[in-house]
């Protein structure tokens, strides 16, 4: 059913499929119009028109492929420019499941250029505009892998690292002045990110597989419930505030004149 509540316009990266075409449809029937970015202009039309007719929301199209410089620099502009949005999910990225020599470097590349330069070029565009209205939310799509790099390959771990690292910055930095920062840390999801990674999502053990349905109701949820980081597979919300808690308390003995005595070291002072 239609939501005839305006939001404004959610521009969401990497909407044709999965986890983003979810959002797109969340967000309609939340009262927002869209524009829809993704590669596969078939895949985007075909969803503009079912949504469209399910939510009567204005829908636009912009076929992209943020690897391409002259792409994102059109998606840039449209962040700058069209005051009506006011939401920015970067969703769009690449994926690597393989060991870190098994990989070829070019791909890892391609990979750096998606899921970290790209999504910091699109936040760049967003956050002027949305800082000079007063208002703005950003949702950036990372990983658990960002928090437990061990498990996948490490460059799409770090890369996923630096989404979160950087939301928190931008949490510290944005939220006073208005805008609403979330980093959401989905777990394995039934996406073609398994396929187009090398295996097949039917090959992993199905209870550990949620489905993007799950994970953007959830991420929604954590949105409405103002958390700054959401993990839609974890139980206990309290396990994260621990972690985070050790994390800030750490940042504060991250300062001084001299190494630690457990490393033995002669102590010197300043000249």
């Amino acid at each position: 059913m239609a939501n005839t509540q305006n939001k404004g316009t959610a521009l969401i990266t990497g909407s044709s499929s999965g986890i983003g075409a979810v959002y797109a449809d969340r967000l309609a029937r939340r009262g927002y119009d869209l524009i829809l970015v993704a590669r596969n202009q078939e895949r985007l039309n075909a969803l503009a028109k079912k949504l469209t007719s399910a939510t009567g929301r204005s829908i636009e199209v912009v076929p992209a492929d943020l690897n391409a410089r002259a792409d994102l620099a059109r998606v840039e502009k449209i962040l700058r420019e069209d005051a009506s949005i006011t939401m920015l999910v970067n969703n769009a990225g690449i994926g690597a499941i393989k060991p870190l020599l098994d990989t070829d470097v070019n791909k890892m590349d391609e990979l750096i250029s998606v899921n970290i330069a790209a999504l910091t070029r699109l936040t760049y565009a967003a956050a002027p505009a949305f800082v000079s209205r007063g208002a703005g939310t950003i949702v950036n799509i990372s990983s658990v892998v960002g928090i437990a790099p061990e498990m996948l390959n490490g460059v799409y771990g770090a890369s996923k690292a630096f989404v979160t690292a950087l939301s928190q910055s931008l949490q510290h930095e944005l939220a006073p002045k208005g805008l609403r920062i979330q980093a959401v840390l989905p777990a394995a999801t039934a996406t073609e990110f398994w396929a187009l990674s090398g295996k097949p999502v039917s090959e992993l053990p199905q209870h550990i597989v949620m489905t993007p349905e799950n994970v953007v109701d959830a991420a929604l949820a954590g949105l409405d419930q103002g958390e700054l980081v959401t993990i839609p597979v974890l139980q206990d919300g309290k396990v994260w505030d621990d972690y985070e808690a050790a994390r800030r308390a750490m940042s504060s003995l991250l300062g001084g004149t001299t190494p630690s005595k457990r490393y033995g070291l002669a102590q010197t002072s300043a000249a």
